[in-house]
């Protein structure tokens, strides 16, 4: 379950979350709606602790999530703009997540083959789309109890945005949270 309590996030004098209390119970899938600028980036990269809270907590399963590499090893957070190296390929990026997570061979290739992945050709040569379905294949074959997919369906075609739904669904036991 992720508790969040009295949870508040500033940039300079910009108030971007104030009093943020939240819970999320387990294994649900939970959406974060709102206009652009009202906060879900943020409060998606303080979930993540990619982000610092100037107040409150973030409590994962009862423990804070603040400078907690244990507990962040069971979550997966997929910004908007994910980052990767000059020339990585996705055998690369794979090789790279297997490293972090039990990562799940099958469901990996079941989405290479829906999306068709093409495994050799460096990332930064792919359309927008397929950028997404590559780190949402990987995303959905680390198989994270917390799964933080920040404007997760941007860029995606009708039946790739269908197929990354179903992936979501059949995650057992894992709460998404989607913006």
């Amino acid at each position: 379950m992720i508790e969040i309590k009295g949870l508040r996030k500033a940039y300079g004098t910009k108030k971007v979350l104030e009093d943020v209390n939240l819970t999320v119970p387990d294994a649900s899938v939970f959406g974060l709606v709102g206009i652009n600028g009202a906060g879900k980036t943020t409060l998606l990269r303080l979930l993540a602790d990619v982000l610092r809270p100037d107040e409150g907590e973030i409590r994962f399963d009862g423990e804070l999530i603040t400078g907690n590499a244990k507990k962040r090893k069971e979550l997966f957070f997929l910004p908007d703009d994910p980052y990767y190296a000059a020339g990585m390929t996705v055998e690369k990026l794979v090789s790279l997540y297997k490293g972090f997570y039990d990562f799940d061979e099958a469901v990996f290739a079941h989405y290479e083959k829906v999306f068709s992945l093409e495994k050799r050709t460096p990332i930064h040569n792919f359309s927008k789309g397929m950028k997404r379905q590559t780190f949402a294949a990987i995303a959905l074959a680390c198989r994270p109890k917390y799964l933080l997919l920040d404007e997760a369906f941007d860029g995606l075609d009708p039946l790739a945005r269908l197929e990354l739904k179903r992936g979501i669904i059949a995650l057992e036991g894992t709460t998404a949270i989607i913006s």
